[in-house]
């Protein structure tokens, strides 16, 4: 029988490696080389936040009232509208980007993109509060080591992600690869919204 240590690091790396709109963040700011200590912390922290909460019983919560998963729907979908349409317009007039760039945008501004494309996306609760919380309830008394598999899986994801991005760093010194990138990140972002919206 396998660990529950090992399962909730596997069960938890498979469903926060899928491309969302959470990733295309962090890889963006990993090639810019900019805030990147800060963004792939925030998302590792609140996956923490958002694990314990799906241990704690928070899923239950959230599934007895379905109306909640509506607004959050709703809010999401715009926001991921938005940060679409802004990748786009990047997508349409690209620029070369190289490490002397670092710190172009705010820190605030950056923390505060991190926490809407977390925590304004309903997917977020689904994956973490509601499906690990379930699978790791399943474990009865091993669930916080279910848990802590959970989110050491989060951190490695997303620190690898950030700072391994660095290395695409050469490839992005042309506006063109910039422009498909963010060509990309648009065709996600309003994906993803329009599936919210849909589903």
């Amino acid at each position: 029988m396998s660990s529950p240590l090992f399962v909730g690091f596997l069960t938890s790396f498979t469903l926060i490696a899928a491309i969302g709109a959470q990733n295309a963040f962090v890889l963006r700011q990993g090639i810019r080389r900019e805030h990147v200590l800060a963004v792939v912390s925030v998302c590792a922290v609140s996956d923490l936040l958002l694990i314990t909460a799906g241990i704690a019983g928070v899923g239950a919560l959230i599934t007895a009232h379905p109306e909640a998963v509506t607004v959050a729907k709703i809010g999401g979908a715009a926001f991921l509208f938005g940060y679409g349409a802004l990748a786009a317009r990047r997508a349409l007039r690209p620029s070369a980007m190289t490490p002397a760039q670092n710190g172009s945008t705010r820190l605030i501004s950056v923390l505060l993109t991190c926490l809407a494309m977390t925590f304004l996306n309903p997917h977020v609760y689904l994956d973490t509060v509601v499906l690990l919380g379930t699978l790791a309830n399943q474990h009865a008394d091993s669930r916080w080591l279910f848990g802590i598999g959970a989110v050491t899986a989060s951190v490695v994801w997303f620190f690898s992600l950030g700072f391994g991005a660095r290395r695409l760093a050469g490839l992005f010194a042309s506006p063109l690869t910039w422009r498909v990138l963010d060509g990309m990140i648009a065709a996600t972002m309003i994906g993803l919204g329009a599936s919210l919206l849909l589903s």
